[in-house]
């Protein structure tokens, strides 16, 4: 019924039809139940942690590590900020359908102006936790 609605709503307003059942829409996944719409972005997951190297690693239960979550100092060597950007841009777009990682997403991209390893592993972590989580979303 929503979805039926929707689409009224887009062919009146942007002169648009249907072309079938919605599968994807913008990045987005979209799986129509009869209990409600399921939005996720498991392809692009998948896609990034090819993309970085993450395919193959083990995965993390959380995405941040509770007791010591920017490692045992806190500190340490700067990190290659192109490849730290590249990764928190990629984690940021997967907020969308992930508000599981949305809080350390942002804890992590708050230090793009001078990333530390710490804050690289942090990230790293937030991969390996997408590789054990993959098919979460909305």
């Amino acid at each position: 019924m929503l979805c039926r609605e929707f689409e009224v709503l887009m062919h009146d307003k942007f002169q648009m039809s249907a072309m079938g059942e919605l599968n994807f829409f913008l990045g987005l996944q979209v799986l129509q139940k009869e209990d409600g719409i399921f939005l996720s972005q498991d392809k692009y997951v998948g896609d990034i942690l090819k993309k970085f190297g993450y395919s193959d690693v083990r995965s993390s239960n959380t995405p941040k590590d509770k007791e010591n979550p920017w490692g045992k100092d806190g500190t340490g060597k700067d990190v290659d900020l192109h490849l730290y950007r590249s990764m928190i841009g990629s984690l940021m777009y997967l907020t969308a359908s992930r508000p599981d990682i949305m809080f350390v997403a942002c804890a992590c991209a708050r230090h793009q102006i001078t990333p530390k390893e710490c804050h690289l592993h942090a990230v790293k972590r937030i991969f390996r936790y997408l590789k054990g989580h993959p098919k979460l979303g909305l």
